[in-house]
């Protein structure tokens, strides 16, 4: 068991410090969803929302803050097709810990990297008119890592079965802008639209963290905290015993 909770940690602390050093990573990360926050949330908002753009930014801050974790935990599985590709990968895998805890480091890894990207977006708050105490701020750094760990551990699952980076990028982009759109990041997912997007809409695992997020930020909410909850939950757990089964495969 130690040298399993050591790999743990070395696979996590290399992908924070691969972050941490990599400044424009870092810059553009961060600069796409405050372009979509305060381009395309203003831009939509003094065309088709009533009662101004504040409160349209309100409601769209949680949903771009669950956009840049969802991006940034499941781009960040790519590494393990790079690892692969350098040899890198076959070193960990014939190295004296388990298999799972390879996949579980990486997932951890990727998650905490995605965790501190969705803290720049939360830094904005102040500018879009939206306040909250230590205790929201507490359990909105909880659902991001839940969100963060479900979509790291999704990415790593997708990782495992492709050869080539090309391949990651066109099955993760088909996959990705569906479950962005869907979640309600950007649009009330209530009455009003047609049935069968009201059915896509749940069966997104995305959209219960958006959810999530909003209820404990801006007070709105679709469903339960409960259901939220343990749905991203479900689906991370999911996702990553489909991700280590598939690493205990891995030749």
């Amino acid at each position: 068991m130690k040298e399993a909770l050591m790999g743990i940690y070395t696979l996590w602390l290399r992908d924070v410090i691969r972050f941490l050093r990599d400044k424009p990573r870092i810059v553009s990360s961060a600069a796409q969803p405050l372009l979509w926050l305060f381009v395309l949330g203003l831009g939509l908002s003094t065309a088709f929302v009533r009662g101004g753009s504040s409160q349209y930014l309100r409601f769209i801050y949680p949903g771009i803050i669950s956009m840049s974790v969802l991006f940034t935990s499941i781009f960040s599985a790519v590494s393990i097709i790079w690892d692969r590709e350098f040899g890198f990968l076959k070193e960990v895998l014939v190295a004296p810990i388990p298999r799972w805890s390879v996949a579980v480091g990486r997932a951890l890894g990727g998650s905490t990297v995605a965790v501190m990207q969705g803290t720049i977006i939360l830094l904005v708050a102040p500018l879009i008119g939206v306040k909250f105490g230590l205790v929201q701020l507490f359990f909105a750094f909880i659902i991001m890592f839940m969100i963060a760990f479900s979509m790291t551990s999704f990415g790593i699952l997708i990782a495992t079965r492709m050869r080539t980076h090309e391949g990651f990028q066109v099955v993760v982009n088909f996959l990705l802008l569906p479950m962005f759109f869907l979640s309600g990041a950007m649009f009330p997912t209530g009455k009003g639209l047609p049935v069968w997007m009201q059915v896509l809409v749940r069966i997104d695992p995305l959209s219960y963290g958006v959810d999530a997020l909003r209820q404990t930020l801006v007070g709105l909410k679709v469903f339960p905290i409960w259901l939220d909850l343990g749905i991203v939950f479900c689906f991370g757990t999911v996702a990553l015993a489909l991700g280590v089964w598939y690493f205990e495969r891995t030749e």
